[in-house]
C-alpha cells in the first residue's frame, strides 16, 4: 500500500531563489516555493498568474523535493511557502516543510492570508516564521459579508503563532483609498489581542502599481500604528524596485 506521502500531489507555480523583498526580513536570501491557486481577490495582487487553481504544474511530492534540492543555493537564509494561497494545499506544505527541516538547517516561513485558522494550525508546527497579514476593507479580498469571518481567522492565526513561540510579524497593505478610521479600528483591535513585545514588527506596505498611497497617507497610517506598536516600519516591495522576482 502506498503511503499518504506518496499519494500527495502538489500544484506549484514556481520555485526560485531570490531575496526577500518584503517585511522584517527584507534583503535575506530566500528560496521561494510558490504554490498555485488562490480563491481570494486582493485588488493589488501582483501574482495573478498563480491565482487559478489549475495554474502551474502538477507534481508528485518527491518531484518537488528534488526541485527544492536543485534550487538550494549557499547562504540561503530561509524557505518561503507562498502563493497563491499555501493553506489550500496544507498536506503538501506540511510534508515539504518537514522535509526542509529534516534535511537542511534553513528556517521555514509561511506567507498566507490566514483565511482559515484550522488549516493554519496544521502547518504551524513546521514553520519557524509567520507573517500574519491583515486585509483592509478596501482590499476587496472577499465579499463584504465574509470580511468579518476573514478577520476572525486572521486574529486567531496571530494568536496561535505567538502562543506557539513562532517568530511573528504583522503586515497590512495600504492603498490611497484605505479609510483611516477603519484602519485605526483594525490596528486598535489587533493591539487588544496581542502584546507588541510578542511580535518582531508591524509592517505597513504601500500597494504597488494599484492605487498607490501618497507619502502623506503613509505618514498618517504610521502615526496611527506607532503609539500601539512601536516597531512599525513602512517598507515597500523592495524586489520590485530593482526588478527582481
Amino acid at each position: 500500500m502506498q503511503s499518504a506521502e506518496n499519494l500527495t500531489r502538489v500544484r506549484v507555480s514556481e520555485i526560485f531563489t531570490s531575496f526577500e523583498g518584503e517585511g522584517v526580513f527584507v534583503g535575506k536570501k530566500t528560496l521561494f516555493i510558490r504554490l498555485s491557486g488562490c480563491h481570494l481577490k486582493c485588488r493589488w495582487c501582483d501574482t495573478k498568474y498563480a491565482l487559478p487553481l489549475d495554474s502551474g504544474t502538477d507534481y508528485e511530492l518527491n518531484e518537488v523535493k528534488d526541485l527544492i534540492v536543485k534550487q538550494l543555493q549557499p547562504f540561503t537564509y530561509k524557505v518561503n511557502f507562498t502563493g497563491g494561497e499555501p493553506l489550500l494545499q496544507t498536506d503538501a506544505v506540511v510534508q515539504l516543510a518537514d522535509f526542509i527541516k529534516t534535511h537542511t538547517n534553513l528556517r521555514t516561513y509561511i506567507e498566507s492570508s490566514c483565511f482559515d485558522s484550522e488549516l493554519f494550525s496544521k502547518i504551524l508546527p513546521y514553520m519557524d516564521i509567520c507573517k500574519v497579514e491583515f486585509k483592509t476593507e478596501d482590499s476587496k479580498v472577499v465579499d463584504d459579508g465574509d470580511y468579518d469571518d476573514l478577520l476572525r481567522n486572521e486574529f486567531r492565526c496571530l494568536e496561535l503563532a505567538v502562543k506557539n513561540n513562532k517568530t511573528t510579524y504583522i503586515k497590512i497593505v495600504v492603498t490611497n483609498s484605505t479609510n483611516l478610521e477603519s484602519f485605526k479600528n483594525l490596528v486598535y483591535n489587533i493591539s487588544k489581542k496581542i502584546d507588541p513585545s510578542y511580535i518582531t514588527g508591524f509592517i505597513i506596505q504601500p500597494s504597488h502599481g494599484v492605487d498607490q498611497p501618497t507619502v502623506n497617507k503613509l505618514l498618517d497610517t504610521y502615526d496611527i500604528v506607532q503609539p500601539m506598536f512601536p516597531e512599525v516600519r513602512i517598507i515597500p516591495q523592495l524586489h520590485k524596485e530593482i526588478g527582481a522576482r
